[in-house]
């Protein structure tokens, strides 16, 4: 499992700018297809909101790949 730690001042991170950062999609609008398509996990549960708002703690998983957020 990687991590992804949100910049000092940030609260959350969008879903679908989790997958497209940390290279797990091609570009944004392939990252949206995947969850708009159901195969992306927030904390094991299929998450279909692009523009879900993930704090620190939250973990995604998509196409065997897991990312947990942190903390600044």
């Amino acid at each position: 499992m990687t991590s992804l730690t949100l910049h000092a001042g940030e609260e959350y991170i969008e879903l679908y700018k989790v997958l497209k950062v940390q290279g797990m999609t091609g570009d944004g609008s392939e990252a949206k297809h995947a969850i708009a398509d159901g195969k992306v996990l927030v904390n094991g549960e299929v998450e279909t909101r692009k523009r879900k708002k993930l704090v620190a703690g939250d973990t995604v998983t998509f196409n065997g790949e897991s990312v947990e957020i942190l903390a600044p």
